[in-house]
């Protein structure tokens, strides 16, 4: 699988994906990320990207022009046209559900908005989809888009040690993650659950799950009747 990222920051996201497990999965060749800077490709002589608002308002706006040839010619580069998605407070929510899909498509490319926000003619003109990490406002795509890539990535086959450590997470399954313990057995007063000292496997299966249903109708309560009716 390959991730292109289209960013005026790509020293940015270049620096979180020299490490740790994706950091691991790309060097071995297991999936691709790269970054690539819109500013690249401006015609603009002062290496401009944005420029004021028609209509008047606040900040600057991303021009169309950077991008769209940003990209096109990323599509060359591929031979084909990966999926783009724009990361946008006003998208869909990511979900787990929704990161598994993206994991089995073969290019993604995930563009990256600054300043007050992207002339609406190039979103229309080539984005896919709008996604958003949360009901909140950043100073940039760069972060929401390390989020939905590192999600996606870790769905690949070959990045994680293997299948159950991505299938025993949060949200995987419907349901948040078991409460988990260390050594010692017995911190600040606070001792680990006795079955999971028992060496009975059976038994920390069925704690692990209990706990898990227990945690998600607690703190998720709109998780947990999702999860019920599926069940059904």
């Amino acid at each position: 699988m390959r991730i292109d990222i289209l960013t005026l920051f790509p020293e940015m996201c270049e620096a979180y994906y020299s490490e740790s497990v994706i950091g691991r999965a790309r060097d071995k060749g297991i999936i691709e990320i790269n970054a690539v800077n819109i500013r690249d490709y401006t015609l603009d002589k002062h290496n401009r990207v944005d420029d004021t608002p028609y209509g008047g308002g606040m900040g600057m706006l991303m021009q169309a022009q950077p991008i769209y040839d940003c990209f096109n010619a990323l599509c060359e580069k591929l031979g084909k046209r990966p999926h783009l998605i724009f990361m946008s407070p006003e998208g869909k929510t990511l979900t787990q559900q929704r990161a598994r899909e993206l994991s089995e498509l073969e290019n993604i490319a995930l563009l990256c908005g600054h300043y007050e926000g992207v002339d609406e003619r190039v979103l229309e003109a080539i984005v896919d989809e709008e996604i958003s990490i949360g009901d909140y406002v950043l100073t940039g795509g760069e972060l929401p888009a390390l989020v939905l890539s590192d999600c996606i990535a870790r769905m690949v086959d070959g990045v994680l040690p293997n299948d159950e450590a991505k299938s025993k997470e949060s949200h995987y399954d419907g349901l948040l993650e078991y409460p988990q313990y260390t050594k010692p057995a017995v911190w600040n007063g606070m001792s680990v659950p006795d079955v999971l000292l028992s060496g009975h496997h059976a038994n920390i299966e069925k704690w692990r799950e209990e706990q898990s249903l227990k945690r998600t109708k607690e703190r998720r309560p709109d998780m947990y009747d999702s999860y019920m009716k599926s069940k059904k």
